[in-house]
């Protein structure tokens, strides 16, 4: 596999199946990045400068829903890509998440990542299961996957500092809604035959995009993309233009709570409420059954098991008139259930307390 063919085929559309026939996509059929417009087409056009990756699957697959769309790529851009501190620890803050949430696509994104960055040791650590050798990156890693634990002791105190607070919690939860969305209706392969699996894939394919990931974006772009006032954004991004995109993939995925009873909202939001960041177990007592409360059944898979989601679960639900629009609403809508629920339970007031007394 010579490395001609590996950017002809793969580094023109990383993190998409697009060079072969096989589709990424799940439960749903995205229209083609090409027949976009409008809003749409302008989050494809901020993905490709700013993100160096064009037509990305993981916001492929939300693009039934425009506004969706630019409230999740908003929160990925303003607090990984344009916030404040080191796109390295934001990195590893992901890949922590992403492993927590046990999202292979996601994880193996982020090791490519981190060969754009440059630190090519660090990401082939991560590929082979190891810990980091530095310490302060190896408490990131494991503040990012505590960060799916309410009360986990390895939230505090803070492994970054605590001006870049807004960057690194809003990458963090950004991953929480994004793993979610991605093992719902993604399949796991990040790049066709999971090639990513192979060394110099990771490192080619990370080297590609390192232009792009080493440059400084200046925040607040994506804002003009939101839809009107999504409300007060958290305390802990005030002042910042993570708040805003916080607050817009708040009100866009909550939306979805719509497509449920309210009887059935309730249930998701009470079983989620006591949720105590563990994997849910085969037999799980408190999920609804298909055939009575099949849209219940979906969301809550989709806030604590969303790769347990299966064909028979969306076919028991997705019955006219819903379409793949009302699939992804619902979806982000249980997704982000559990993100309200984790960001909740973050202890930043007394991880902060414990980071300044040290």
């Amino acid at each position: 596999m010579t490395p001609a063919f590996l950017t002809s085929a793969f580094l023109t559309a990383p993190f998409n199946a697009a060079p072969f026939t096989t589709a990424p996509f799940r439960h749903t059929e995205p229209l083609p990045p090409r027949s976009a417009s409008g809003r749409t087409a302008e989050v494809y056009r901020q993905l490709a400068e700013d993100f160096g990756v064009e037509n990305a699957s993981t916001f492929v697959v939300l693009s039934s829903s425009p506004g969706l769309m630019a409230a999740a790529w908003a929160l990925m851009r303003e607090s990984l890509l344009a916030g404040e501190g080191s796109r390295t620890g934001k990195e590893l803050a992901a890949f922590g998440v992403s492993r927590a949430n046990r999202c292979p696509f996601c994880v193996d994104a982020h090791t490519l990542l981190l060969h754009a960055t440059g630190d090519h040791a660090l990401a082939e650590r991560l590929a082979r299961g190891e810990a980091p050798e530095r310490e302060v990156q190896a408490r990131m890693v494991a503040w990012g996957e505590a960060t799916r634990v309410p009360g986990s002791p390895d939230l505090t105190p803070l492994p970054y500092f605590v001006r870049h607070t807004a960057a690194y919690v809003g990458t963090a939860l950004a991953f929480h809604f994004i793993n979610r969305i991605v093992s719902a209706l993604l399949t796991e392969n990040l790049l066709p035959g999971n090639v990513q699996r192979f060394r110099p894939v990771r490192s080619l394919v990370g080297r590609s995009v390192a232009k792009t990931v080493r440059r400084r974006l200046v925040p607040g772009t994506s804002l003009a993309l939101l839809d009107g006032d999504a409300g007060p954004g958290p305390t802990w991004a005030a002042g910042t233009t993570v708040g805003p995109a916080y607050a817009a993939l708040r009100a866009a995925a909550m939306a979805g709570s719509s497509l449920l009873t309210e009887a059935d909202q309730i249930l998701v939001r009470d079983t989620v409420a006591v949720w105590d960041g563990t994997h849910q177990p085969v037999v799980w007592d408190a999920l609804p059954g298909r055939a009575d409360r099949p849209g219940a059944r979906l969301a809550l898979l989709a806030a604590l098991a969303p790769y347990r989601i299966t064909d028979e679960d969306v076919a028991a639900w997705k019955k006219p008139p819903y379409t793949d629009h009302c699939l992804v609403e619902l979806i982000a809508y249980g997704a982000f259930t559990a993100v309200d629920r984790i960001e909740r339970a973050l202890p930043l007031q007394a991880a902060v307390d414990a980071s300044v007394s040290r």
